[in-house]
């Protein structure tokens, strides 16, 4: 595999470890709980990965299909990582789309289908492997156009940014 998606897949990786660990630390009876009528509960955040990373696999596979028309990829580079820093900076609060909104939230099946959105996130990778990823972009409502490496970074980097919200509650 290209060592830009092996460094990236093993990022959100590393960030998926953080968020269960964050959850995890939440007693299991506040998992559920909002802590203010306007905050996601623990859980609620969780399920919000899971509809954004979902969306995110969709549009993934996209640009997938758009970068096979391109030379393959020339670039063995490390993966920059600013974007990521800026998601993971939580010094102002998104206000998500009604798509991305967790509803019906079951926390006992969030981490079975979070894992199954990583896997199949591992399934586009792959298939999107030799690929110029640096080439295709999308737009980010928040961040504007992002390559497809960008939007693999976003993944993790959201992990991160909720695992820190997740933890922020517990302190208060």
């Amino acid at each position: 595999m290209h060592p830009r998606l092996t460094e990236l897949l093993a990022y959100v990786d590393a960030q998926t470890i953080d968020l269960r660990s964050a959850y995890e630390t939440v007693p299991s009876e506040r998992r559920a709980v909002r802590p203010e009528p306007d905050r996601w509960s623990p859980a609620e955040i969780v399920h919000h990965l899971v509809i954004v990373d979902r969306r995110i696999n969709q549009r993934l596979r996209a640009m997938i299909e758009e970068a096979r028309a391109l030379p393959p990829e020339s670039d063995d580079s490390p993966s920059p990582s600013a974007l990521a820093q800026r998601v993971v900076t939580r010094d102002r609060r998104f206000k998500t789309s009604e798509a991305g909104e967790p509803r019906d939230t079951d926390p006992a099946r969030i981490w079975d289908d979070l894992a199954a959105a990583r896997r199949e996130l591992e399934e586009v990778v792959a298939a999107g492997d030799g690929l110029p990823l640096g080439k295709v972009f999308a737009p980010h409502p928040a961040f504007g156009p992002l390559c497809a490496y960008d939007w693999l970074a976003f993944v993790g980097a959201h992990a991160a940014r909720h695992a820190d919200q997740i933890r922020e509650q517990l302190s208060t």
